[in-house]
């Protein structure tokens, strides 16, 4: 394999350089499609998954038919947005490394992946190397719920199997992650003066407080997480609040864990509420609540013998490389890949310090990833 590091860096600073913040992947999508097209794509095709993310684009699929029909379809899935702060990035490279120049986030998370795929293609067509039949899925939205790859449709795809490039370290294969609810509680008590009339008021705070206080937060266990990440309600400091409402989420690799976890959340507050007592005796409402669990993400689990397992250990024998296959603390577009029944596993593509402006890559360390991608087609 003959892989160029000048064009590599080439693409990956200039897909860096495109502003692509969630929603506005448009211009992004356009200069991929063209480029697919121009590399000489069999396929490129937009959906419509914006009607639903409210993206100005849709999630859209490159298709190479390779020449090679001994090895099923694979695919790749890169997503096209990029957390904030993320507009007018401005990459630099030191020695090894690339930067952004400091006030934004770098977009190696996840355009690393990308300009990985890119050269990787250019170089297998150069090359003029046989290689099996590969499809390119690129999502939107990712950042803010996964909403491109819940949006896609699976049966638009030839492949049966894949990988996600979106995930930090190197010669890292992730085979698990959890599933993800959010939840919500909100609390209604009864508004009254605070200095005025005290007695006659229920305080959704002060309830809110006392549940919270009962909850297990942080790491429960080796599988689970829970946290409570927000919490509003009042109008004023002279007014007893009638409302508050605490958002947090649920995290685990086993989903009896994670639903035993939230009944547990709900029920704690439905104590709390229930078991209020007016002390003066003067109030005859009581507090009540309204509590929601909805699923952000399903959980992902891959066996052993699972064909993205298979295929990466053969690509990485003929490396001579080993892989650590390993599981996640967060989830990603592979999480609904494989409730759509797509086998996925997610490779580590070198990106550090992601969702930050320390954000930094090795072009070592994608030329490194770039070898594996490159020997998932051709083995």
């Amino acid at each position: 394999m003959q892989f160029n590091s000048d064009r590599l860096s080439y693409y990956f600073t200039t897909l860096c350089e495109i502003d692509s913040p969630s929603k506005e992947e448009a211009k992004l999508s356009t200069y991929l499609q063209d480029l697919f097209q121009d590399l000489g794509a069999d396929l490129v095709f937009e959906d419509d998954s914006s009607r639903f993310t409210g993206s100005d684009c849709g999630n859209f699929v490159v298709r190479f038919s390779g020449s090679r029909t001994d090895a099923d379809p694979v695919f790749f899935n890169c997503h096209l947005d990029v957390i904030k702060p993320c507009l007018g990035v401005k990459v630099r490279r030191i020695n090894d490394v690339f930067y952004s120049s400091g006030d934004t986030v770098l977009g190696a998370d996840d355009k690393a992946g990308i300009a990985i795929l890119i050269e990787v293609l250019i170089a297998i067509i150069l090359e003029n190397k046989p290689f099996i039949p590969v499809e390119f899925v690129f999502t939107t939205c990712e950042e803010i719920g996964l909403l491109g790859a819940k949006a896609f449709d699976p049966a638009s795809l030839v492949a049966k199997y894949g990988y996600s490039l979106d995930s930090v370290g190197v010669d890292n294969v992730i085979i698990g992650a959890p599933a993800s609810y959010g939840f919500s509680a909100e609390i209604h008590g009864l508004a009254s003066h605070a200095g005025l009339r005290p007695r006659h008021g229920i305080s959704a705070i002060q309830l809110a407080a006392q549940a919270v206080s009962r909850l297990p937060l942080g790491r429960l266990d080796d599988e689970t997480t829970a946290n409570i990440g927000l919490i509003a309600g009042g109008t004023a400091t002279n007014i007893i609040p009638d409302y508050v409402r605490l958002d947090g989420e649920v995290r685990s690799h086993d989903l009896a864990k994670l639903h035993t976890t939230l009944d547990l959340f709900k029920n704690t507050f439905q104590d709390v509420l229930s078991g209020w007592q007016d002390p003066h005796h003067v109030i005859t409402a009581r507090p009540s609540l309204v509590f929601s669990a909805p699923e952000q993400y399903p959980l992902m689990k891959l066996t052993a013998d699972s064909l993205p397992v298979v295929r990466a250990r053969q690509a990485s024998s003929l490396l001579s490389r080993s892989l650590q296959f390993l599981p996640a603390g967060g989830g990603s577009d592979a999480n609904f890949f494989n409730a759509a029944g797509l086998p996925t596993a997610i490779l580590g593509i070198g990106m550090e310090n992601v969702h930050s402006i320390s954000e930094n890559i090795k072009l070592s360390d994608m030329l490194r990833t770039a070898e594996l991608v490159y020997s998932l087609l051709t083995c």
